[in-house]
């Protein structure tokens, strides 16, 4: 199943294409492709090049699979058990170049996602973002150090069909991508106010 954005004007073909399933096959995703996609990450752009972000990275049937698993909630567990990926992402608070606490690192690492996102999708594979998790468990039972914070998770794998999913999944799996006017999004002159270059 497709589900292309329907935009106003014409962008990226892959992030077009981009969208968050929650239905995976069972193929195994290998370890170059996930070497391409960590790479892609390795090279986001940052702050002061601090490079903040850090990934946990598990393959069903592996503990670390399981451990992020765990950290999940309830809701999520119920589609995500179904991804071949599981990670979390986490960030380091702290500047390593001047041992500040870093105001920036949480965009840094949300940049370096959406590398792996673009790379996913180069890949021909799909991921889906969580914020639905418990980050002190995940923080805790993977021993992360108090300098840095887990984020979010995300599961990565190859898009299944909704008949996959169970409960209301599936409606909500074909349901209609929809997103806010972008004449509210972007401004001029004073918040709120419209940019002409959308007039």
């Amino acid at each position: 199943m497709e589900k292309p954005a329907k935009t106003n004007f014409e962008i990226q073909p892959l992030l077009k294409k981009r969208w968050s399933p929650r239905s995976f096959t069972d193929q195994p995703v290998s370890k170059e492709t996930l070497q391409r996609i960590f790479e892609a990450a390795r090279w986001t752009p940052s702050s002061s090049n601090d490079q903040p972000w850090r990934f946990i990275v598990g393959q069903k049937g592996d503990k670390t699979w399981d451990m992020i698993m765990e950290t999940l909630v309830d809701f999520n567990k119920k589609w995500a058990k179904l991804a071949p990926v599981l990670a979390l992402s986490i960030g380091k608070k702290i500047s390593d170049k001047n041992g500040r606490p870093s105001k920036t690192f949480m965009y840094d690492v949300g940049q370096s996602v959406a590398h792996i996102t673009f790379q996913v999708m180069q890949e021909g594979l799909f991921i889906h973002q969580m914020g639905g998790l418990d980050t002190h468990k995940a923080a805790e039972i993977f021993g992360v150090p108090d300098e840095y914070q887990v984020i979010t998770a995300f599961a990565i794998g190859y898009k299944g069909e909704p008949n996959l999913l169970q409960d209301d999944f599936a409606d909500m799996e074909k349901s209609e991508r929809k997103r806010k006017p972008i004449e509210n999004l972007v401004f001029e002159e004073e918040f709120g106010k419209t940019s002409a270059i959308f007039d």
